[in-house]
């Protein structure tokens, strides 16, 4: 009787929160699992600045990038912890691979023979306030015309300057490739 009584205790305790993705900034991406019994949690009054670099295309051109979605994931994150979204500056930095992300949908069809995936998950991002810039060294390397990008997309210099900028700004850097 007793273990019987610790079993459903056990799974009363890891049921009873909602296993439901939820996404409180970046709409229907990077869905995230409310975990009120954090002990660790964002502070809502810092400052959070944010640099992403993102290099590696999708594995699966149909796919959308895994990279990205962690960005906005990042974000659902942080604003579910409490930070209010004027205390959050994300700014993703696009380069390598990923730069074909950044093709409209025109573009991506006659290189992948697919839709861009990615398209819908760039507006989210840009809704929520996340700035994205792709490297202008990868947009010419890899031979992807600037006049045929998604709009939510601006151009820099390179990933290179971009980055130590917003390093020395006092950004964290984060990495996903």
């Amino acid at each position: 009787m007793k273990i019987a009584f610790m079993v459903l205790a056990a799974l009363v305790s890891t049921t009873s929160y909602s296993q439901t993705r939820v996404f409180p900034a970046v709409a229907r991406y990077g869905g995230i699992f409310e975990i009120p019994y954090a002990a660790e949690k964002p502070d809502p009054n810092m400052k959070y600045n944010i640099v992403v670099e993102v290099e590696r295309e999708s594995e699966k051109p149909d796919s959308l990038s895994w990279a990205l979605n962690n960005v906005a994931r990042l974000v659902n994150l942080h604003v579910m912890g409490g930070v209010p979204k004027e205390n959050l500056d994300v700014v993703i930095v696009l380069h390598g691979g990923a730069t074909y992300t950044t093709m409209n949908n025109d573009q991506y069809r006659k290189k992948y023979k697919i839709d861009n995936p990615n398209l819908g998950l760039f507006q989210e991002l840009s809704k929520a306030g996340v700035k994205i810039f792709v490297c202008g060294q990868s947009l010419i390397n890899r031979k992807v015309d600037r006049s045929k990008m998604v709009p939510e997309v601006k151009i820099a210099t390179s990933m290179l300057t971009t980055l130590t900028t917003y390093q020395l700004k006092g950004y964290a850097l984060l990495k996903f490739n």
